[in-house]
Formats: C-alpha cells, sequence, structure tokens
C-alpha cells in the first residue's frame, strides 16, 4: 500500500522547505575544516551574552513545563511595544506565526495573495491548509503592492503575506508605500506583514509599523528573535495585531510551543539594546564591504536592506559547489525562481574575506 495516498492531494504536492546544511555535516561530506556558513541570515556575533547567561539560569527548570502563555515574554513586548497582552500571540520562530495565521484563517478554496521572489514559507503554509496561492509578478525582485492590491480583490482573498524586508531579495517597501496599500485594502482581507530583518533596516528607513494597528485591526505583524537577536537555534518569534485576531492564532497554536529556556533568553535578548546596535554596525560594515567587492568584479546584484545579499552569476550551482569545496556555504535560489542567482549572509570581516576571496578564485578559474 502507498500510504501517502491517504494524505490529500494539496499536501502531497507540497515540495518540502529545504533547510540549509549545517557545517559539520557539510565537513564530513567533504572532508575538509573550516568551513565558513554564509547561508542561513545568522548573526554572525552569535547571540547577547545576556540572553546566553539567561539561558543556562533557564535550565534548572527544564524538567518543568514552560509558561504556556509567555507571560514574562509577553510583558517584555508590552513595555517595549506599549501594545496589551491579548495583543500578542508567541511562536516557535516566526515561521510558526506565517503558519499560525494559514491555519487560522484559511481553509480548502481560499485564496492567499503573495509576491514571486518571496519567502518560501507564504506558498507552503498556504497550501498545507488545502488553500490556493496567487503569487504576483515582482518589481525588481520586490513587492508591487498595487498588483498585489488587485489580485487580493479580484480573486476574494483572505489573506495577504508581505515580507519587508524580503527575503532573499532583501528588498524594502517604504512605509508610505505600504500605508497606502493598507487604506486601499478592504477590511475584510488580513495583511501579515513580516519583519523578521525590521532590525537592519537603516535609520532612515524605519517606521513605525506597531502603531498602525491602532488603525488597521486586519494587521498581523510578525517577528523574530532568530536575526538580529541571534537566537535562530532556541526558535522564538511572535506576531502583535487585534486582540480578535490573536485570539484566533491562540485557538490553533500549540500550547508550549515556545520553550522556558528560549522565552528566558528572548527577554534578556530584547532588553540588551547594546548588542543590537553592535549587530546592526557589523551587518552594515559587513554589507559595504561584500558589494563594493561585488561591484568591482562587475557582478549584478540586489541592493539589500537584510543581512544578507543575492548576486547573479553564470553557472550559479557550480559556483555554489565549488565554493563549498573552499570552504564557503552560500545558498542557491534557484527555487525563488532565481536560477542564476546566490544569496550570502553577511558574516564577520574575515568570513566576509574568505567568500570574496574564493568568489575570486572561482571567477579566475573560469
Amino acid at each position: 500500500m502507498n500510504y501517502s495516498e491517504l494524505a490529500p492531494p494539496y499536501i502531497r504536492a507540497i515540495a518540502p522547505y529545504q533547510p540549509g546544511k549545517p557545517i559539520s555535516e557539510l565537513e564530513r561530506e567533504l572532508g575538509i575544516s573550516g568551513i565558513v556558513k554564509l547561508a542561513s541570515n545568522e548573526n554572525p556575533l552569535g547571540a547577547s551574552p545576556k540572553a546566553v547567561a539567561a539561558a543556562h539560569a533557564a535550565l534548572d527548570e527544564i524538567g518543568l513545563y514552560p509558561d504556556g502563555n509567555g507571560f514574562a515574554l509577553k510583558d517584555a513586548l508590552v513595555q517595549r511595544y506599549g501594545v496589551a497582552h491579548d495583543q500578542i500571540v508567541l511562536g516557535n520562530g516566526s515561521n510558526d506565526m506565517l503558519e499560525l495565521a494559514a491555519r487560522a484563517f484559511l481553509t480548502v478554496g481560499d485564496k492567499a495573495v503573495y509576491s514571486d521572489h518571496a519567502f518560501a514559507v507564504y506558498p507552503l503554509a498556504t497550501q498545507a491548509v488545502g488553500a490556493s496561492g496567487v503569487s504576483v509578478p515582482a518589481i525588481n525582485y520586490g513587492h508591487d503592492l498595487k498588483a498585489m492590491l488587485q489580485a487580493a480583490v479580484e480573486h476574494k482573498a483572505k489573506l495577504v503575506f508581505v515580507a519587508n524586508p524580503n527575503n532573499p531579495t532583501g528588498t524594502f517597501l517604504s512605509a508610505a508605500d505600504l500605508l497606502e496599500f493598507m487604506r486601499a485594502l478592504p477590511a475584510n482581507i488580513l495583511v501579515v506583514l513580516d519583519e523578521a530583518y525590521n532590525e537592519y533596516l537603516p535609520e532612515e528607513c524605519r517606521y513605525d509599523s506597531v502603531a498602525w494597528l491602532k488603525k488597521f485591526p486586519n494587521l498581523i505583524i510578525s517577528r523574530t528573535f532568530s536575526k538580529a537577536y541571534g537566537l535562530a537555534s532556541l526558535r522564538v518569534g511572535y506576531a502583535l495585531g487585534n486582540p480578535q485576531v490573536i485570539d484566533m492564532l491562540n485557538r490553533v497554536r500549540q500550547p508550549f510551543n515556545v520553550n522556558s529556556v528560549a522565552q528566558a533568553a528572548a527577554v534578556a535578548a530584547l532588553q540588551d539594546t547594546d548588542f543590537v546596535r553592535q549587530t546592526f554596525a557589523l551587518n552594515r560594515r559587513g554589507m559595504a564591504q561584500i558589494t563594493a567587492e561585488l561591484g568591482r568584479l562587475k557582478l549584478e546584484y540586489i541592493p539589500s536592506f537584510g543581512n544578507f545579499v543575492s548576486f547573479k552569476i553564470e553557472n550559479a550551482m557550480a559556483v555554489y559547489r565549488r565554493l563549498l569545496e573552499l570552504g564557503v556555504i552560500v545558498r542557491p535560489i534557484a527555487n525563488y525562481d532565481m536560477p542564476g542567482w546566490l544569496r550570502v549572509s553577511i558574516g564577520l570581516e574575515k568570513e566576509n574575506e574568505k567568500f570574496l576571496s574564493a568568489l575570486k578564485q572561482i571567477l579566475g578559474e573560469q
């Protein structure tokens, strides 16, 4: 018997998300050491020492279930953003937020709208509940909000996913453009504004999306501690929104979806603003380091507002494999309909230099 046939057709049709390989596995496969991983948009500084200390302290109580309501972390978010407890839902990373939104509000026959070249989880979360995705052609590898608005209305969509900045292209939508989109969108269409890379925005691009919640009860803001806060392994994210919307997300949320160690570390990380400033500054320097060299090498790249940059190169998969052999992991993004592109995360200065040196060697070999 083929047991896969017991699953609904829309589940069988899903192409599973492909995460990047860990360093240890690649070192075993390739028989080399000292690999630099610049593939998963992780914080090269690791986590805040305060967050690490809080995580260690929480280990004393790992025999107990975590606070299923996450009171301490929610309280820290209340203090930071001025929202109420019932406007917050916690998740196992921000991916959890995207899936909770789909599970709570979509069903078979419903439509969700997202952009071409946007985060791969949007179509996965949509398809997993039997809904249909409408992928809108991008403009310069970024969201075309006017076209997305039109698609959402024409298809009677229930949900729109917007990434700002977008992964893997790094493109950015201004506050003015987002506000225009939200004002024009019918109030019965929910918007998930995915701000996983929000902390990397330069000062002149920052905006207060949390304040918009008072104007737009159909807005859900999704954020994570995996990127700038450096807690990727602990998997903790959150969403902010209208209490009625958040209530629905909580109804489909697993009761203990954020463990106690992650909650403790996130509270400490949120309070360590100096660490986030250091992360931001390091990323700006590294972005300048890599993009300047890509420009000198005459390689097309997409100006990025995240902690990564995507660049176009001939024989992208061959270059990717050769970079592996030279001890550098980057990310092919053919699954984002960008087969001639690679994405590189911003690392420490010496890690960026190793990537650039390897890239120059490969270009010299061609």
